[in-house]
């Protein structure tokens, strides 16, 4: 399939109040992401809350996400899992709903080697037919993927891109370096995105996109059109909200704002709590730029 670019959501997870998953809100908001004109879906990211939800939920994630997407964009569907023996059988579990593509975060309870690394990918990707796209966030994992590995897995069949949400640009300079123009270095970091283009990545797949995906667009779009002031004053106007998810648990904050801005996505999954009344008033406030 084509090369990964542009701008993907990193899409939360719809629960009801009873935290069950919530199919009619997850596909008003997968239909309100594609009419605002995104290049694909990422669902059963960290936003997406996949550490906390059962093989057979995360497969109903799934089914929903793709069935409402029809093809109109790419869906990346998150496999990622702590052994490389779990981690292949759900691939293919989920190669089976019609996914496009897989993300498969490093493993992140006892932190492998970078040689370990190499070989659980490696695995993963002979048990594949779908592309794969990197996922590394040390911050959550406790081990980052060292830009040497992604070089030796970069060029593995099937492995085509990464997502890094390190907040280390340094390191996406490198990831960047060491490989082929047909691989797809994005961001997962929302405030990189601009920079991860002008460096040569592809783009960003962004968590604040489920609130304002005009304004993710922008970036792209101004970027690639040469608008490069009117690209950074839209990636400037993304610290607030960035900012903004500091006042919670991930993902209270954004599905809290998505809530307010209408799209009824429910509460984060226990142990992770609603917003407070007083966060959700500061929130309110932040919001308020938006519309100005």
């Amino acid at each position: 399939m084509p090369k990964l670019k542009g701008v993907v959501p990193a899409i939360l997870t719809p629960l009801t109040k009873e935290e069950e998953i919530n199919e009619p809100v997850t596909r008003q908001l997968v239909n309100h992401l594609i009419e605002s004109g995104v290049h694909g879906i990422f669902c059963l990211g960290t936003n997406g809350e996949f550490a906390t939800l059962s093989e057979e939920e995360k497969i109903k994630v799934a089914q929903i996400v793709i069935e409402e997407t029809n093809g109109r964009v790419p869906v990346i569907v998150g496999t990622g899992g702590n052994s490389t023996k779990e981690v292949i059988a759900f691939s293919k579990k989920i190669e089976e709903t019609g996914a496009n593509m897989l993300s498969i975060i490093t493993p992140y309870f006892d932190p492998p080697s970078q040689t370990e690394l190499i070989k659980h990918y490696e695995k993963i990707a002979a048990a594949t037919s779908l592309p794969i796209i990197l996922y590394n966030m040390p911050s959550r994992t406790g081990v980052s993927l060292a830009p040497e590995t992604v070089s030796v897995l970069s060029r593995i069949p099937h492995i085509e891109g990464i997502k890094d949400s390190s907040g280390n640009f340094d390191l996406i300079l490198q990831y960047i370096e060491q490989t082929d123009d047909d691989f797809s270095v994005l961001s997962g970091n929302d405030s990189l995105i601009l920079w991860t283009l002008m460096a040569g990545g592809e783009g960003g797949v962004a968590a604040t996109a489920n609130m304002f995906p005009e304004l993710v667009l922008s970036i792209y779009d101004n970027w690639k059109k040469g608008n490069l002031e009117e690209a950074k004053l839209s990636q400037n106007k993304l610290r607030a909200i960035r900012n903004a998810s500091k006042m919670g648990t991930t993902p209270s904050v954004f599905k809290k704002a998505v809530e307010l801005l209408g799209i009824p996505v429910g509460p984060p999954r226990s142990p992770v709590m609603e917003l407070s009344e007083e966060a959700t008033n500061r929130l309110r406030d932040v919001l308020q730029l938006y519309k100005k």
